[in-house]
C-alpha cells in the first residue's frame, strides 16, 4: 500500500476509534468509519478536502450535537426550546454527512458506475426524468440554485414511490415522506480548496464517484 494511503487510512481509523470508544458507551453520536481512504476519490475530490471535511467539519457537527444533548438533559422548558436550533443544525449535519460518505465510492469500487436497465432504481429514474443524464442535469441545476449553504438530494417519495430532487438549506435533514438516496454537499468546505469559486465544476465532477449501488439499496429499503 502506498505511504499516502497508509497515512490516510491510519488517520481515518484513529479519528473513528477515538470518537467511538467512549461515545458509544454513553450513547452519543460518533463519526462513522469510512470505507475508503481520504485520497481514494481523487482526482474528483482531493484527499486534503476529504480529510478536512471528515476530521474537522463532520467532527464539529458530532461535538455540537453531543454538547447540545448534554445541556438539554438538565434544561428547563425555555432552555430546551432554545437548544432546538443547535440540535437541528448539528444533528442534521451529522446525519447528512454520514449519508454523504456512504453515497461516494472510489472508481475502483464502482464509483460513477451506472446501474443496468433492469435495476428498479434505473426504471424509476427513467420513468421520472427519462435518463440518468437528465437526472444529473436537473440535480446540477438545483445545486447551482442554492444561495449560500445547503444540500441537494435525490429522494424517493415514499407516498408516491417516485424519484424527486429537493434542496435543503444549511444542514436541514431530509424528513417527512422523503427517503434520501443521493446527497451532494453544496457548502464551500466541500469543494473550495480544489475548485475555488467554480462550484459548478465540483457539481459535475462528483458524479464520477457517486455510489449508485448504495442509492439503490436505499431506494429498495
Amino acid at each position: 500500500m502506498a505511504l499516502s494511503a497508509l497515512r490516510t487510512s491510519s488517520v481515518r481509523r484513529a479519528y473513528a476509534s477515538a470518537a467511538a470508544a467512549p461515545a458509544l458507551a454513553r450513547g452519543k453520536a460518533t463519526l462513522p468509519d469510512l470505507k475508503y481512504d481520504f485520497g481514494a476519490l481523487e482526482p474528483f475530490i482531493s484527499g486534503q478536502i476529504m480529510e478536512l471535511h471528515y476530521t474537522k467539519h463532520h467532527q464539529t457537527y458530532v461535538n455540537g450535537y453531543n454538547a447540545a444533548m448534554e445541556k438539554i438533559a438538565t434544561a428547563d422548558i425555555k432552555g430546551q426550546i432554545e437548544l432546538q436550533s443547535a440540535i437541528n443544525f448539528h444533528g442534521g449535519g451529522h446525519i447528512n454527512h454520514s449519508l454523504f460518505w456512504e453515497n461516494l465510492a472510489p472508481k475502483s469500487a464502482g464509483g460513477g458506475e451506472l446501474l443496468g436497465a433492469s435495476s428498479p432504481l434505473t426504471k424509476a429514474i427513467e420513468a421520472k426524468y427519462g435518463s440518468y443524464d437528465k437526472l444529473i442535469g436537473s440535480m446540477n441545476t438545483a445545486l447551482a440554485a442554492i444561495q449560500g449553504s445547503g444540500w441537494s438530494w435525490v429522494v424517493k417519495n415514499s407516498a408516491t414511490g417516485e424519484i424527486e430532487i429537493i434542496n435543503k438549506a444549511n444542514q436541514d435533514a431530509v424528513t417527512g415522506p422523503y427517503i434520501p438516496l443521493i446527497g451532494i454537499d453544496a457548502w464551500e468546505h466541500a469543494y473550495y480548496l480544489q475548485y475555488k469559486n467554480v462550484k459548478v465544476d465540483y457539481f459535475k465532477a462528483i458524479w464520477n464517484v457517486i455510489n449508485w449501488k448504495e442509492a439503490e439499496k436505499r431506494f429498495l429499503a
